[in-house]
């Protein structure tokens, strides 16, 4: 017999302590997806922000501290038409599958990293999330890995050679190896990423060089000015990022249709932006990716 899903979140709550046997029960019940639908477009909603403790959304630094209203938020994207599926680590997923809104999504593990924001061992993204046999194990279509490059930290060596071993997995598993590299330095002790075309091509190229095979390696990337020459480093299927919002949407959004005009750029995988838009309105804003990832028919003709 099928496996139930649980209809709120006090009986989530009670499952996770009393049937923590559903979850692998339901991950077994689960169809496998195609990463890449038919129409060779994507849509995914990001949400392995908080385990790396990136609360913030907009210079609100508790944005995310709520899981109630988390997976509300999640549920509601997830429902949105032309929604592919989402990115998480084990927590979320678990808890988007026990609630049913993972039924023929595409899901993506997250590999996390354990160089936390603000701490002394920021560069060093060893694997804390998902490793490849975990995802192998749960069904899941792909892994994501953030791999920061910081030329002068020597823990930089560590996070080339987890993630290179990650690519490597995944790619002899069939699975997609999602990269999102970022060149990275400390300015006045915090840790930044540098967003110019000559940095973000540079890390187009390490990151696409990790591991003993490319052929399942999906890349995902900034949108930065000068996309043209970015998207002229690499053969391999892109996806954009949103990041944390800054200034109004509607230039987010026109920043987003240029760049996925682009070859090679298959779709977005957005969280923070899209889950707490300004005006709350969380259908509104998916609704609003999803026309720019699969334009209307008339818009397009």
């Amino acid at each position: 017999m099928t496996p139930s899903f649980v209809s709120d979140l006090a009986e989530l709550r009670d499952v996770r302590a009393h049937d923590p046997g559903r979850v692998g029960a339901l991950l077994a019940a689960r169809a496998r997806q195609p990463f890449l639908p038919t129409d060779r477009r994507l849509m995914l909603v990001a949400a392995d922000h908080p385990a790396r403790g990136a609360l913030s959304v907009r210079g609100n630094p508790d944005a995310m501290e709520s899981r109630p209203e988390l997976l509300d938020r999640l549920v509601t994207a997830l429902a949105r038409p032309g929604v592919d599926g989402v990115l998480g680590t084990a927590d979320v997923l678990e808890d988007l599958l026990l609630l049913g809104a993972l039924e023929d999504k595409v899901v993506v593990s997250s590999m996390n990293r354990g160089g936390l924001a603000g701490s002394a061992f920021e560069m060093d993204d060893r694997l804390t999330g998902y490793d490849v046999a975990a995802t192998v194990d749960a069904g899941f279509e792909a892994i994501k890995m953030l791999t920061r490059i910081d030329l002068a930290d020597p823990a930089t060596v560590v996070t080339l050679e987890t993630c290179a071993q990650v690519v490597s997995e995944a790619n002899r598993a069939g699975i997609v190896a999602m990269v999102e590299p970022f060149i990275s330095r400390r300015v006045d002790g915090r840790v930044v990423n540098d967003l110019s075309p000559e940095a973000v091509i540079r890390s187009v190229h390490i990151g696409q060089g990790l591991g003993a095979s490319s052929a399942y390696t999906w890349l995902k990337l900034p949108v930065i000015d000068d996309m043209e020459r970015v998207m002229a480093a690499t053969t391999l299927p892109t996806l954009l990022l949103g990041g944390d919002p800054a200034g109004h949407p509607d230039d987010t959004y026109a920043s987003w249709a240029r760049a996925l005009a682009l070859p090679g750029v298959r779709g977005l995988v957005v969280g923070r932006s899209l889950l707490y838009p300004p005006d709350d309105d969380v259908a509104a804003a998916v609704d609003t990716a999803v026309s720019l990832v699969r334009p209307p028919k008339e818009a397009a003709a």
